[in-house]
């Protein structure tokens, strides 16, 4: 099934992929420009990526990190939003075509703004993902929670030490930021919050373990703050092992080889994947057409004003570009739309072309666990509980509406000051869900019946509402059949 999205005004169309920060907050620099602005994302949410691990380890919802896209520019009278995942971009005819559960949709423009970000790398071994998770969606995050507060659950019914011992071992794999906040999180949470509440079971008994191929804890931070870092993650009873590389994943646990090129086994049921990321595969689609250069991570060198080569009316942002060893942080995706949204503005109003993209470090943060983190501001390097406020600080405001706002400050007052977790509902379907959908051919579509079929289900349904009718109303209902 295919359909074309009509033109409803006479005006300059602007399409933007994707609904993250370079997403949103693109569409939203457009709100007073004379545009038509379609976003067309593959979530119906702007995610707060950076939040993510807080969810998997149940101190959020998903809804105070995901708030609807739709919601977020209602007030937007020029924008509009679809739903769908982009398979296609023709430069040439100037279209993009997205599908969701097999409808295919065409939609063209004229200027357009590329964030579709950045996914999980697994370095080529992308079979580690089926028990491996890694944190980079909503479903990412929901899984982990199931398979964390899984794991102390089905500990608890275990019979021998070695099944609790390798249900009560947890492997985070990568310790940049990511990495470092959810093993954070995981220790706390098994010294903390859990350890009243299980009989058979110690929950503080819980080995955490944090992995990295580098040298170094949080690299980009440097090796001061790295290693501050690692002795706090140590006195809160995470294992930090620096120069092992992770070889293979299974269900019950992962093979390690050090630099000396000794293998261990580490048996563990939860694993966690925090390391690298791979640009969007669109990066590799529009290089193709134009002949842009690609990096190892798949993203796609642009011109100095964010332009795609040959073609002006493109803007890529965010984690899909090679520019100047731009970090993939919010910061660059966010800087970087509202550069190419002013750009479309400046030429539709006939004012001179920007000055080349630069970007401005406002400072990178991580958590380490409660009253704790690190900071780097400039030249500035902060640890403890000053960094842990300014963290406060920085991610309320970035959050997305007032009422997300509110209810993360709540359920932090909780977390912190008290041992709660207000989210820690796990069910099956979360930590299979994904795993299940994998192995339809099609995925989701292959679940979606075909009208004929709708037809006659409705049938069916019609039938047996009057039949339900008819036994009511001849008072049938508990009358011995034959009596």
């Amino acid at each position: 099934m295919t359909h074309e999205t009509p033109q409803t005004t006479g005006r300059h169309r602007v399409v933007v992929i994707g609904s993250g920060f370079g997403g949103l907050f693109g569409a939203k620099a457009l709100k007073r420009a004379d545009v038509e602005v379609t976003m067309i994302a593959k979530t119906t949410h702007h995610l707060f990526q950076p939040l993510l691990y807080q969810v998997a380890t149940g101190i959020l919802s998903q809804g105070e990190i995901a708030p609807p896209t739709r919601e977020v520019l209602a007030d937007q009278k020029n924008a509009r939003v679809l739903l769908g995942d982009v398979t296609n971009i023709d430069l040439e005819r100037r279209v993009v075509t997205s599908q969701v559960l097999g409808r295919e949709t065409f939609t063209p423009y004229d200027s357009l703004i590329v964030a579709a970000g950045a996914g999980q790398s697994y370095f080529g071994n992308d079979h580690f993902a089926v028990h491996a998770p890694g944190m980079k969606s909503i479903d990412d995050a929901l899984e982990l929670r199931g398979r964390i507060f899984g794991a102390f659950e089905l500990a608890e019914l275990a019979e021998t030490e070695e099944e609790i011992e390798r249900l009560l071992t947890f492997v985070v794999v990568g310790a940049g930021p990511t990495g470092v906040e959810m093993a954070g999180q995981i220790a706390e949470l098994a010294q903390r919050t859990l350890k009243h509440d299980f009989r058979r079971i110690n929950a503080r008994d819980a080995r955490v373990i944090l992995l990295d191929a580098a040298n170094q804890v949080l690299p980009p931070f440097g090796a001061k703050l790295g290693e501050a870092t690692k002795r706090s993650l140590e006195k809160r009873g995470v294992e930090v092992r620096l120069g092992e590389m992770v070889v293979d994943v299974d269900e019950r646990g992962l093979t390690v080889q050090q630099k000396s090129g000794e293998q261990e086994r580490i048996e563990a049921v939860t694993k966690v994947w925090a390391a690298g990321v791979q640009a969007s595969p669109l990066g590799k689609h529009l290089a193709e057409q134009t002949g842009a250069p690609v990096d190892r991570a798949g993203r796609i060198g642009v011109n100095p004003d964010l332009t795609l080569l040959g073609h002006p009316e493109v803007f890529v942002v965010g984690d899909m570009i090679a520019l100047d060893n731009l970090p993939g942080v919010a910061q660059v995706a966010i800087q970087g739309a509202k550069y190419a949204a002013k750009e479309i503005d400046n030429r539709l109003k006939g004012k001179a072309p920007q000055k080349p993209f630069k970007y401005f470090d406002k400072g990178s943060m991580a958590t380490i666990s409660r009253f704790s983190a690190v900071a780097l501001v400039g030249k500035i390097r902060i640890t403890g509980f000053i960094a842990w406020l300014m963290w406060l600080a920085v991610h309320l405001i970035y959050l997305t509406g007032f009422k997300n706002r509110v209810t993360a400050l709540l359920h932090w007052a909780v977390t912190f000051l008290g041992t709660g977790r207000a989210e820690r509902v796990a069910t099956e379907q979360q930590i299979f869900g994904r795993q299940a959908l994998e192995r339809l051919e099609h995925g989701a579509a292959d679940l979606v019946s075909a009208p004929g079929e709708l037809d006659a289900m409705r049938e069916r349904l019609e039938a047996q509402a009057v039949e339900e009718a008819r036994l009511t109303d001849s008072g049938e209902r508990g009358v011995k059949v034959g009596s």
